[in-house]
């Protein structure tokens, strides 16, 4: 019968307990466990069989005993209390407030694994997002209600690319775009922040980067950390993600939703699906890591109804730099793109040290243009992306043959690169550029090349853009 306390443990394997089956027991059921001094810990129902479940306990599962433990399964799955108290608030990974103000006042509560949503309802993504960083705006621009991983390696600068992101992210409405302005900084982001696994050092950068920046009263932090128990992970971005749904379609709220570290969640669930005793897949990893990440990255978006959109930013750190492993692997595939840092131009001093030929956006046409942008921002972008392609084979080939033996139009080429990297894609920490300035620094780094080598962009634009930049000199 429902409702009922049993007692006794079939067995105890590490964080998971095997119990008799409740009558109509159900999957993702929270339950509560009690130790023999009655110490009350909470599980969920992971695995079933017709005699027995299988609980995933929050935390560690030191003092149970096969004999005296009790079990209560609860009717419900895991929720989260949701409300307008949530903003400036910092949770634990099981969503339980930590920083001393009590629980908020709400009575309202949601099921942390989501609802499900009719694909019809979905709007497409859609509307550019000014994040100031040049490598993104001009190339690999961020849309509202996409999701855009961060791709990079221990010891690059993902956080604090990340955290630049979270201070000058900005809605631009396209009514606002006059000349070379940019547009105005109409619609802010409330920020949703989930730490998995990570050092204290990094979560205190996030917090103080909110502070510093005034925006703390419009985040609302998760942390699960690297002390917390490894089985957290698996709920503190379910939990998060939960919040961002509230905020979005019930606030109608432009939400910006930070990840990070992806990696610690999914060696999370690695190490479940072994004590699980799974068949494993590529690198242990269990077979079905496609479609749990899925069940995370697709809760970003847009929907009929509201005004309000979840853009998701999830870092994972690649190990070894091996962006064939699983991890970024299927994110990839997952995902709307990419920003993928490069340590070759870390290690030059460059920031931020995006890959220009790794990274992509797929929603980027979504966003650019006439009406969104500027009516040059497809062209110069191709053609960047063209002329810094042609950089590396010519470096390769330099490499070889010595640089004083290239032709004066590789010359020039290596010339573009340069001034590319120093001026487009280096920038400050704090330098907020609106795309305007970018668009102009792309026509100053074209502006190396002869103007028959511009094929990617119409004659037009060229007469328009770039006989200023050289009229004026670069």
């Amino acid at each position: 019968m429902r409702g009922i306390e049993f007692r006794g443990l079939n067995r105890v394997d590490g964080p998971i307990v095997i119990c008799a089956r409740s009558r109509n027991v159900g999957f993702n059921e929270v339950v509560s466990v009690f130790d023999r001094e009655g110490q009350r810990r909470l599980g969920r129902v992971i695995d079933i069989t017709e005699d027995w479940s299988a609980v995933q306990i929050f935390g560690n599962t030191t003092g149970l005993s096969t004999n005296e433990t009790r079990i209560e399964f609860l009717e419900r799955s895991m929720e989260l209390r949701v409300g307008p108290g949530l903003l400036g608030r910092v949770f634990n990974g099981q969503g339980k407030p930590i920083d001393g103000f009590g629980d908020i006042y709400s009575s309202t509560f949601y099921n942390i694994n989501g609802l499900p949503i009719n694909p019809f309802a979905r709007v497409n993504p859609r509307d550019f997002i000014q994040t100031g960083i040049s490598a993104i705006d001009g190339m690999n621009t961020l849309i509202r209600g996409q999701k855009l991983p961060i791709f990079s390696g221990n010891g690059l600068p993902h956080n604090k690319l990340a955290a630049q992101i979270v201070r000058q992210a900005r809605i631009i409405d396209p009514e606002n775009l006059s000349g070379n302005s940019g547009g105005a900084a109409d619609e802010p982001f409330v920020i949703v922040f989930c730490a998995l696994g990570v050092k204290y050092d990094v979560a205190r950068f996030f917090l103080d980067e909110f502070e510093h920046s005034g925006v703390l009263a419009n985040v609302v932090v998760f942390l699960s950390l690297a002390d917390a128990p490894s089985l957290e992970r698996l709920i503190a971005p379910r939990c998060a993600l939960t919040a961002a749904e509230y905020l979005a379609y019930e606030r109608n709220m432009h939400v910006l939703v930070v990840m990070t570290d992806m990696t610690n969640y999914c060696e999370a669930l690695r190490e479940v699906s072994s004590i699980r005793g799974e068949v494993p897949s590529r690198k242990g990893y269990p077979g079905y890591l496609y479609s749990d990440l899925a069940s995370l990255y697709e809760r970003a978006g847009r929907i009929k109804g509201s005004t309000g959109s979840i853009t998701q930013i999830p870092i994972l750190t690649m190990p070894s730099d091996d962006i064939s492993h699983p991890i970024p692997d299927l994110s990839g595939y997952i995902t709307e793109g990419q920003i993928v840092l490069d340590r070759e131009m870390f290690q030059r001093g460059i920031y931020p040290s995006v890959a220009a030929l790794l990274s992509l956006s797929r929603l980027m046409n979504a966003g650019i243009g006439p009406g969104m942008t500027r009516e040059d921002h497809k062209d110069v972008s191709s053609q960047l992306f063209a002329a810094y392609s042609h950089v590396k084979q010519i470096r390769n080939l330099a490499s070889i043959i010595g640089e004083e033996d290239l032709s004066p139009l590789d010359k020039k080429y290596l010339k573009f690169g340069e001034k590319f990297e120093s001026d487009f894609l280096s920038q400050g920490e704090f330098e907020n550029r609106d795309i305007g300035r970018t668009l102009e620094l792309g026509w100053k780094a074209l502006a190396e090349l002869p103007r028959d080598e511009l094929l990617r962009i119409k004659e037009e634009y060229i007469s328009k853009y770039l006989e200023p930049v050289l009229a004026g000199g670069n």
